[in-house]
């Protein structure tokens, strides 16, 4: 019978972003960081990304975003529904009060060094 090590998978992180360029260069941090990305466009395809798998750890999510929630409202509900999972919510605007308590906050444009040393901080090394 083969032992599944879960220690040696990189711990996955979802990007929730809308624009592509923003998204793609966040992934690029996740996967600089040694940690395996999944990436939504927006708040919906985020919780059914969330709702189908159970190995997510962190998301990092935009504020401003189209569809039915925002970035703080997404933020709220995967504190409410995964409370396990570790959320940093980025924007180029001024950090909103109504964040959930143990949320992370970065400004735009993120600063790769700091984003990383975060995410570890977060959820350990990759």
């Amino acid at each position: 019978m083969m032992v599944f090590d879960r220690s040696v998978i990189p711990a996955t992180i979802l990007v929730v972003e809308d624009e592509m360029m923003i998204r793609m260069n966040t992934v690029e941090m996740v996967e600089d960081a040694g940690y395996a990305p999944l990436e939504a466009a927006d708040a919906d395809g985020a919780v059914a990304m969330l709702e189908s798998r159970s190995d997510i750890a962190l998301i990092v999510t935009d504020i401003q975003m189209p569809g039915s929630m925002d970035g703080v409202e997404l933020a709220q509900a995967v504190h409410r529904r995964w409370p396990l999972v570790k959320i940093i919510v980025v924007s180029g605007l001024n950090r909103p009060i109504d964040l959930p308590a143990d949320c992370r906050f970065f400004g735009k444009p993120l600063e790769a060094g700091d984003m990383i040393c975060q995410m570890r901080d977060m959820i350990g090394r990759a």
